[in-house]
């Protein structure tokens, strides 16, 4: 019976990794709703040609919450990521749900605020996986 549990809780551990990430590939086709005010674009390159009311998203994926030079975000968003908020995967798939929520539970403060207001109610965490393959790390 230990045995059975061991192995059990050693697949169970495997698999979380797996079951906690996102589809890039489905997460390439739900970033459609992002390019109207979102770029992708290396020093080099521009991958997903977007708007420009938000941030560039090249590297997102661990970097510090308000930290694109040059682009101009909300006083929570800067708080924050002064805070000690640096994306992942996880982190981001829960902000696109509702951003000005998200800033509010991660600052603990109800006055907080996102500039972003489009909320992406299902598939952050394939979003969140599509911006991973741009990550800087």
């Amino acid at each position: 019976m230990k045995l059975f549990l061991t192995a059990s809780a050693a697949l169970l551990a495997l698999s979380l990794p797996a079951l906690a990430s996102g589809d890039a590939d489905a997460g390439e086709k739900i970033f459609k709703k992002c390019k109207s005010c979102h770029t992708i674009a290396s020093p080099d390159e521009t991958i997903v040609k977007g708007g420009r009311t938000g941030p560039n998203l090249f590297g997102a994926i661990g970097r510090a919450a308000g930290s694109v030079e040059g682009f101009k975000y909300s006083k929570s968003m800067i708080s924050a990521g002064e805070a000690g908020l640096v994306w992942d995967e996880e982190k981001l798939a829960e902000y696109v749900q509702d951003p000005t929520a998200y800033l509010k539970k991660e600052l603990d403060d109800p006055k907080a605020r996102a500039k972003m207001s489009f909320k992406l109610r299902k598939g952050g965490e394939d979003v969140a996986a599509y911006l991973g393959t741009f990550s800087t790390e």
